[in-house]
């Protein structure tokens, strides 16, 4: 039953009558990803990276790219993702979903109290079914910069890295794109 749901508010955002945007947050430590690499055998091949905590980031997006970003260096909480919809409930354009994941700081007590608000506001969540992360396109945002947009001289420090994560996300829909399959009821 979500999967049909969220296949009409595609079909609706395509159309523009509704914004539809995904949410997620996301951890980027200073552990560098590296799916694979090779080296010469005489070579000896390593990553400059530095112990302890990342950047922490939270996401909203759109198919077309628009983005709406919070990076920070303390844990994404309940509060932090409260006032980014508190703050997108009132800059609406149309009628807005958020689909989200199941998470418990989404299904919060801060979160729950507010809905009716923002609801009046226009703005409505959308909860995927549980264990589905392939319904949220935002986990492809995540995926592109950890893999893609982030260079091994960005995991030098944590200063480095705050700063390139910020300048990778704040591109995003700028100069940097995710190609989104096209959406049809197959791809749920």
């Amino acid at each position: 039953m979500k999967q049909e749901i969220l296949s009409e508010l595609e079909r609706l955002s395509e159309g523009r009558h509704i914004d539809l945007y995904y949410a997620d947050e996301a951890a980027v430590s200073l552990e560098p990803c590296v799916p694979y690499a090779w080296q010469f055998a005489d070579e000896r091949a390593g990553m400059p990276s530095s112990p302890g905590k990342g950047i922490n980031c939270f996401a909203l997006l759109a198919r077309d790219n628009r983005a709406v970003v919070e990076t920070t260096r303390e844990s994404i909480t309940a509060q932090l993702i409260f006032e980014q919809f508190e703050r997108l409930s009132l800059e609406l354009k149309r009628l807005t979903v958020v689909v989200l994941d199941n998470a418990k700081m989404h299904r919060a007590r801060v979160i729950k109290e507010r809905i009716e608000v923002w609801q009046q506001r226009g703005l409505y969540l959308f909860y995927l079914p549980r264990y589905s992360p392939r319904l949220n396109i935002v986990e492809t945002l995540w995926r592109k910069l950890k893999y893609e947009w982030l260079t091994p001289s960005d995991y030098e420090t944590k200063e480095t890295l705050s700063y390139a994560v910020r300048q990778a996300l704040k591109a995003v829909g700028e100069s940097l794109f995710i190609h989104f399959s096209g959406f049809s009821h197959s791809s749920l």
